[in-house]
């Protein structure tokens, strides 16, 4: 079974940075997704950046594009997430999820993710 904790929230001043871990195990191929969702205060899911196990292609929305990167360590079956230049329309719950759908290309759309780590809170301040 699929299990997820991520870790790393906290809170940061404008401008900062914040590096984000997943832990995610149980796979049994490369047949999958790994997502960074967040939930901001009073607001939907929303996706920011999510990567492919089987070559690690990388999806950023525009959220995510020029500030953040996802990372996949396979090894130590890691996935980050490194924010940058953070504002305070960051803060947010931070989620990883997975997509082990294969009938279908992976997408980092928030319909498409079934199985969801706890979330960890990230506080921006101005």
């Amino acid at each position: 079974e699929v299990q997820l904790q991520a870790s790393g929230g906290g809170l940061v001043q404008a401008g900062g940075s914040l590096t984000l871990s997943c832990a995610a195990s149980g796979f049994t191929d490369d047949e999958y997704a790994v997502g960074w969702f967040r939930r901001p205060p009073g607001k939907e899911r929303e996706g920011v950046s999510c990567i492919l196990g089987s070559d690690g292609s990388t999806l950023y929305t525009d959220i995510a594009k020029g500030r953040f990167t996802i990372s996949h360590d396979k090894a130590k079956e890691m996935v980050t997430l490194q924010m940058n230049s953070l504002t305070p329309e960051d803060t947010a719950v931070y989620y990883c999820a997975v997509d082990l759908w294969t009938l279908r290309g992976h997408r980092c759309l928030v319909e498409d993710f079934g199985v969801w780590g706890q979330g960890t809170q990230v506080t921006v301040s101005s």
